[in-house]
């Protein structure tokens, strides 16, 4: 059997300690393929793009919100678009200047915007009331930051409701196809010299290529109506979103990002001529193919004639598979005790997490060799949303997570990005210090 780098990457994570019985799940990310996904969707737009244009790629941090891996990809020439004041607190641990992060949120905090506006991040305006409190900044303060407005093109949805940001009651955006909106879309840009960007994000994982077009041709025509009414450049930006849907059934890459970009050219021709900046959001496109969840097998059982192997990576790492599992379906690899990939005819079983629910099963029925106590699972594509996305169910405390890379030897090396959470910062993050805090108030 030729064994692959992920293959290998598992072997060395196992006699490294990574995961073992004091550790049992841990997650990994594939180093060189970050950097391989970057590269290839900086050249995809500079590709097609005009010589000189303005050009940013923003990471969305939700999709990993890591430093290390943040700061990767700042190496690499990407930004951070954020939505919290946590993730803008990531994205400047990370060393990401002002002027390659993008604040996104429906419901930016005065202090926020007052935050964003004074350090100089780009800021897209989510509705008719934010753009009040923006207003009302601006002329106490006036700022120099990039300040765009969000719209809902209202082209529909994809395969998964909730990850579809363009239907026509959408919670993002302002509705551009509602009475009276385009209309007052235009108005607003014409009426504030400060306000040159648009911003349009359609959808996510299940959004089809041609939809997703659908809406920067929108967002693009608006620009150019815009600009038209203005007698001039008054939109200079447009801000593209992310959103490129993964493969979730393969290690094929597809889409890729000059599919995309090709696809774009083709229906939005005058997106690349450089009269325009550009920024994208792209998140799980970037790092899904390069991570895996390991976690060892516990014990195996049966029921009800069917095998069941009880792991330790269930819905606290895995959370929207095991919720949604029709929309955010999972590869699984087996591995023996050492990591060795299993071999034998496939059987039917189910993969169980360790949460105390009956439904906290990551694949069920799924074929494979049959797993047994001491054996190993490595869940796929799991390098977004998985394992820096915790969900404390049951106080299970937050799995290391580790990047590697081959080292010149052929072996691989490790580096740590988080730490394994001990249990004792586990009860401190859940009140030990204020123990006493509800029993002071029933004897007072």
């Amino acid at each position: 059997m030729t064994l692959t780098d992920r293959d290998r990457a598992v072997q060395a994570a196992l006699a490294q300690g990574l995961v073992g019985p004091r550790q049992p799940v841990a997650g990994l990310l594939d180093v060189a393929g970050i950097r391989r996904s970057a590269a290839e969707l900086r050249a995809a737009f500079a590709e097609f793009t005009a010589p000189g244009a303005q050009v940013l790629h923003a990471f969305a941090v939700k999709a990993a919100s890591l430093v290390p891996v943040l700061r990767l990809l700042a190496q690499e020439g990407i930004g951070c678009e954020v939505a919290s004041p946590g993730e803008l607190a990531l994205a400047r641990a990370a060393g990401i200047p002002a002027r390659h992060t993008v604040l996104d949120s429906p419901a930016k905090t005065l202090a926020e915007l007052r935050e964003a506006l004074a350090l100089g991040i780009a800021v897209n305006v989510d509705n008719h009331e934010e753009l009040s409190r923006i207003d009302r900044m601006m002329a106490s303060a006036p700022s120099t930051a990039p300040i765009g407005l969000r719209v809902n093109p209202q082209i529909g949805g994809g395969s998964i409701g909730a990850m579809s940001t363009a239907t026509d009651t959408s919670k993002f955006g302002v509705p551009l196809r509602d009475p009276g909106a385009r209309e007052w879309i235009v108005r607003a840009c014409l009426d504030r010299p400060w306000l040159t960007r648009l911003h349009a994000h359609v959808g996510s994982q299940g959004m089809p290529l041609e939809r997703m077009a659908e809406g920067v041709r929108a967002l693009y025509d608006l620009a150019e109506e815009i600009n038209e009414q203005a007698g001039g450049p008054r939109i200079t930006t447009l801000d593209i979103g992310g959103g490129l849907p993964v493969n979730f059934s393969s290690d094929a890459v597809t889409p890729t990002y000059r599919e995309y970009v090709a696809l774009l050219r083709s229906a939005v021709p005058g997106l690349f001529s450089g009269r325009y900046g550009l920024v994208t959001e792209f998140g799980r496109s970037l790092l899904a193919k390069h991570g895996m969840v390991l976690a060892r097998v516990e014990y195996a059982k049966w029921a009800g004639g069917r095998p069941i192997a009880l792991t330790h990576a269930g819905a606290q790492v895995a959370t929207r598979t095991v919720f949604a599992p029709a929309s955010w379906p999972i590869r699984v690899a087996a591995y023996d005790d050492a990591g060795r990939p299993k071999t034998g005819a496939p059987v039917p079983q189910d993969i169980a997490g360790p949460c105390c629910f009956a439904g906290d099963l990551v694949a069920e029925n799924r074929p494979l060799p049959r797993l047994e106590s001491g054996d190993h699972v490595a869940l796929l594509d799991t390098g977004a949303y998985y394992f820096s996305t915790h969900f404390a169910y049951n106080s299970l405390p937050r799995p290391g997570v580790y990047g590697y890379a081959p080292a010149p030897d052929g072996t691989f090396a490790f580096a740590t990005v988080r730490t394994p959470q001990t249990l004792e910062e586990l009860t401190a993050e859940s009140g030990a210090d204020h123990a006493n805090a509800l029993r002071s108030l029933a004897l007072g």
